[in-house]
């Protein structure tokens, strides 16, 4: 299906064609549950590192304490946080990815691990895996969101279609769809914001507060977000600025920037509680032996030179795309400046922003995580390269089809972290080593366990199954379940593809 899609269109599809709003939205619907399902599919179900533990222990007492402490993880050997001014243990991250995760973490406390077949003594992992599933729902609904944009951009069906699957499929968001980190949260709050605010037609009230309470809920999944606002308030001013209206003509600008205030305010307010300091996120200052993880006065030019050009954390080697959607700015700004603004300017700002961070390399990630929704919003303008397509255009999306896709399917092939760990991704005293490449990391340890099964748990192939059966599951539950997710995947797949051909004829 996917690589149907990826070939351009011809004339005939690629003009304007009238389609309503019900029949984009059956087909954002069908995309999703498609997606949903793939991901589902190919998820890790595994919370391995701080960042991804973190939210599963949030969760789980919102869910049963109603409260956002942790007390479970100071005894443990993966606590990063502080403990607050009352004496509670408090994560170094905000609520808002385990706040969003609730009902992935009802389903695991209530239904999962208490399956048939599911021990008692390994109920703690099928619920972490539950939670973990979160994340694939996060990133369907993120693409499914874009595919709408790129239908109000005024793409035809099929070209926004192809858009939108190159996107799934060949960027890292396929890979972060299968871990718990809060990556898949944040775009997709800024990609549904976009939607809502950037499209076309002109905005209801209703819609831009919902954008705004979307680009504001990200601050409370990561404090560093405000980056990315700050690029969507400029973005939506430049759009406005080219409006002829009467009145104020930044109305909506300042709504937006209302809205940022109040929820940024409610933050410095949840540092003040907890800490009595607004400006104490409750980050550790040093973890990992001494290491300072979370300051920003590392030398510039070393997270550049990591972002731009290393074997383990280049952005154009990690997400071939982003050439495309480069390629793409200038068509984008034809068509819609405020989006052009927001795409290109976020990747430029984060780049800039995290080439500073001392841990410019993100931990214990496949790529360069913390720059992963930046490198997706400035993937988005290649959309604009399948209507009219330039001469070079074919060659180019399958050349960065294929090496998205196949990039993409070795980071998910096994625990990256086993390479990671046996090769020196971390040399001294927690520095980066530069030349480390995961991809051929991952390569090894594929060639590995085609020849000899997996000697510990959590190793071989990196699927919530294998895993889960490894720790003492029965095989019935999880080939059940991983025969609902295929199903599922090959049905909606099936009635995407029809109704995508029905739409076009």
């Amino acid at each position: 299906m996917l690589a149907s899609q990826l070939q351009p269109a011809g004339t005939a599809i690629e003009g304007r064609l009238p389609i309503s709003a019900a029949a984009s939205l059956r087909l954002a619907v069908l995309l999703f549950l498609f997606l949903n399902c793939a991901y589902l599919v190919t998820s890790s179900g595994r919370a391995r590192t701080m960042d991804e533990i973190d939210p599963v222990l949030q969760s789980e007492n919102l869910l049963l304490r109603h409260s956002a402490a942790i007390p479970q993880a100071p005894n443990s050997d993966i606590y990063f946080g502080k403990v607050d001014r009352h004496g509670v243990p408090r994560s170094a991250w905000p609520v808002g990815q385990a706040f969003a995760a609730l009902p992935w973490s009802a389903l695991g406390h209530y239904w999962f691990a208490r399956l048939p077949g599911i021990p008692r003594g390994i109920s703690d992992l099928a619920y972490g895996a539950a939670v973990c599933w979160s994340n694939a729902t996060f990133t369907a609904l993120a693409v499914a969101a874009a595919f709408l944009l790129f239908v109000g951009l005024g793409l035809a069906p099929r070209s926004a279609l192809a858009a939108s699957l190159l996107m799934a499929f060949c960027t890292p968001l396929w890979v972060y769809s299968a871990w718990l980190y809060s990556e898949p949260v944040t775009l997709l709050c800024l990609i549904a914001a976009a939607m809502l605010w950037f499209r076309g037609e002109e905005s209801s009230i209703a819609r831009s507060v919902m954008a705004a309470l979307l680009v504001a809920y990200s601050l409370h999944v990561r404090p560093a977000n405000v980056v990315l606002a700050a690029v969507f308030v400029v973005a939506s001013a430049v759009m406005e600025h080219s409006e002829e209206r009467q009145g104020f003509r930044y109305r909506r600008t300042a709504l937006l920037a209302a809205v940022l205030l109040v929820f940024g305010a409610l933050y410095l307010w949840r540092n003040y509680a907890y800490f009595g300091n607004s400006l104490d996120f409750g980050v550790p200052t040093r973890a990992e032996g001494g290491k300072e993880l979370d300051s920003w006065h590392g030398p510039f030019h070393v997270g550049l030179f990591g972002f731009l050009f290393s074997p383990g954390k280049s952005i154009f080697l990690f997400c071939p795309p982003i050439l495309l959607g480069i390629a793409g700015v200038p068509r984008l700004w034809r068509i819609n400046r405020g989006l052009a603004v927001f795409c290109a300017g976020s990747a430029l700002v984060n780049l800039i922003f995290y080439s500073f961070r001392t841990q410019f390399e993100g931990g214990w990630g496949y790529g360069p995580r913390h720059m992963t929704p930046s490198m997706i919003l400035l993937s988005l303008p290649a959309a604009t390269l399948f209507r009219d397509p330039p001469e070079w255009f074919k060659p180019a999306l399958w050349f960065c089809a294929v090496t998205g896709f196949l990039v993409q399917a070795l980071g998910l092939a096994t625990n990256f972290i086993e390479d990671m760990v046996a090769n020196h991704y971390y040399v001294g005293n927690w520095n980066y080593r530069m030349g480390y490449s995961p991809i051929n990391g991952q390569l090894r340890l594929i060639w590995k366990y085609l020849h000899q099964p997996a000697a510990g748990l959590g190793l071989g192939w990196d699927r919530w199954f294998v895993f889960l059966h490894a720790a003492g599951a029965s095989w019935t539950p999880l080939l059940l379940l991983l025969a609902v997710f295929l199903v599922g995947t090959f049905g909606f797949g099936v009635m995407l593809w029809r109704a995508s051909q029905s739409i076009a004829s």
